[in-house]
This record gives structure tokens, C-alpha cells and sequence, in this order.
């Protein structure tokens, strides 16, 4: 024990916990290979194989380290995700396979993904996610314009669906992603918090990452709705091609007909924004 924290071990992969918790339900998916106990969301999850077939489980239930809620809390919240992923299944969004009850938990079962996230904060904390040879975004940053558009473009594509099957996108950020550098295939690994429109912002500060949080995701009362989304794909358009919250263009690292268009999805005042992300996809495309 280190700390208030016990570690467990499962199958030879070791990871923290604020008290022990029962996984032996685990085995009828095969044999862990990997722990993710970094989350502060409340939820731990597993890369599980059995013979050729390799598992992503995302489980609520134990206490980890990083989140101050109950457990009932962040399994009600999965339980609430399971139907997001149901509704909004996608070519570009990991692909559910199915919801699991345990004795004291719940978990949702998802095909394995090869692929890095963009938001490696365990492994290089900032600056290093932005500065280090092996960084995944670092190394993101150095592909061609291209690539990075294509990538770019597989994430506008989701978020046009997201926003015609009447969802709106809450908690998306560039930890949102995983890209897989031997294929260039982007893959968006949680949506967990998107929800279903109208919505209307009722805490005041949403649950999500500044760097991606339009100004009516900090004010109690606001509609959060597509125009929101607009600007979380323009502040991530500035996180893959610019300089993230400065978005001057002499961090702009694209061609300059770009940087006009993204600048236009990140306005204070939503109704100079896109009406949609939709249209914001047409006007990147018209560009190409």
C-alpha cells in the first residue's frame, strides 16, 4: 500500500485502487494485458484477450484513485453511456459490443482498438505531451497536412451524425482520440458524457476540458446544442493544426485558407459561429 491507495494485480498487470475490489469476472473475457487506473472519470478500464480476439472493457464500480464520487455514481453514468454508444454507432467511434452487469459493478464491453491517445497525461504530462520525440500528439503534430486533415476530418464526419441523430457533445477533447500511426486511422474512444438535445447547461462550469469548452459550457442556464459543438471542433481544429488556446495565426501550422475558416467556429458570440458542423465539414472540404 502506498498511501490510502492498495494495488491490485490481475494477470500480471498492476494498478492502484483506494481499497481492494472483487475482478473475477474478468476471466470469462480472457487474460488482461492492459490497465488504465489514470481515469478521473470513475471508471477503470482493461485490454482483455482471448485467442485472436482482443476486448476493451470500460468498468464502474471500484473506487480509483482519481475520482472523489461514489461508485454508484460513476456506474449510474455508465449505465447512461451505454445508450449513447448504442445510438451512436459509427464507422470512426469505437465499436460497443455489449453491457455487462457484475456483482458490484458494470461495465461496457468494446472491440479492441490499436491506436495512441492524443492526450497521453499519464505517460507525458505537459509540456512534454507537446514537446517529447515519443509523445503521440507530438508525433501527431509532425505528419503532414494531409494525414492530420483526414484525421480531422474523420472527427467532423462523427460529430455531423452525432449532431443529426439529435445528440449534442459534452467532455470531448483530444483525450477523446486514439490515432493509429501505422494505418492514419483515427478512432474517437469516448463519448460517454454526449446527450441527447435539448440540453440545457444547469451546473454553470460542465464537465469537460477548457482548451475544448465553449463560453455557454461555463453558464448555468445556457442551451448547449450544435452551435456548441462548432466551436469544440474549431478549438480542436486549433489543438491538431495551431497553438491550441493561442489562436494567432502565427501558430497556425496549415495552409492559411484554413485558418479563416476554424477561426470562424471558435467566436464568443455563437450566432457568428457555423449554424452546424455539418456546414463547418462543407467549408473544410471546399478548401481542399
Amino acid at each position: 500500500m502506498e498511501g490510502n491507495f492498495v494495488t491490485q494485480s490481475i494477470d500480471g498487470q498492476t494498478f492502484q485502487l483506494k481499497e481492494l475490489h472483487d475482478f473475477q469476472w474478468l476471466q470469462s473475457y480472457g487474460t488482461v494485458f492492459n490497465v488504465f487506473d489514470q481515469q478521473d472519470s470513475g471508471n477503470l478500464s482493461f485490454g482483455v484477450k482471448k485467442g485472436a480476439e482482443r476486448y476493451f472493457i470500460k468498468y464502474a464500480g471500484a473506487k480509483t484513485i482519481y475520482y472523489n464520487n461514489t461508485p454508484l455514481e460513476s456506474i449510474q453514468r455508465l449505465k447512461e453511456a451505454e445508450k449513447v454508444y448504442r445510438d451512436l454507432q459509427h464507422p470512426s467511434l469505437i465499436q460497443f459490443i455489449e453491457a455487462i452487469e457484475t456483482p458490484n459493478g458494470y461495465g461496457l464491453v468494446f472491440a479492441w482498438t490499436n491506436g495512441e491517445n492524443l492526450h497521453p497525461h499519464w505517460e507525458f504530462p505537459p509540456p512534454e505531451k507537446y514537446t517529447h520525440l515519443d509523445s503521440p500528439f507530438y508525433r501527431f503534430r509532425q505528419l503532414p497536412f494531409e494525414k492530420k486533415s483526414k484525421a480531422f476530418k474523420q472527427i467532423l464526419s462523427f460529430h455531423r451524425y452525432v449532431e443529426e441523430e439529435g445528440y449534442v457533445l459534452i467532455d470531448f477533447y483530444d483525450g477523446s482520440l486514439l490515432y493509429d500511426f501505422s494505418s492514419d486511422r483515427m478512432t474517437i474512444c469516448d463519448i460517454d458524457m454526449h446527450a441527447k438535445v435539448p440540453y440545457t447547461n444547469e451546473v454553470g462550469r460542465m464537465w469537460g476540458s477548457s482548451r475544448f469548452m465553449a463560453p455557454e459550457e461555463f453558464k448555468k442556464g445556457s442551451t448547449i446544442d450544435g452551435q456548441t459543438m462548432v466551436y469544440t471542433m474549431g478549438a480542436m481544429a486549433f489543438a491538431l493544426f495551431g497553438g491550441e488556446t493561442d489562436r494567432s495565426i502565427d501558430k497556425w501550422q496549415a495552409p492559411e485558407r484554413f485558418y479563416s475558416i476554424s477561426l470562424k467556429a471558435v467566436q464568443t458570440d455563437k450566432r457568428a459561429r457555423y449554424g452546424s458542423v455539418g456546414e463547418f465539414l462543407e467549408k473544410w472540404l471546399e478548401q481542399e
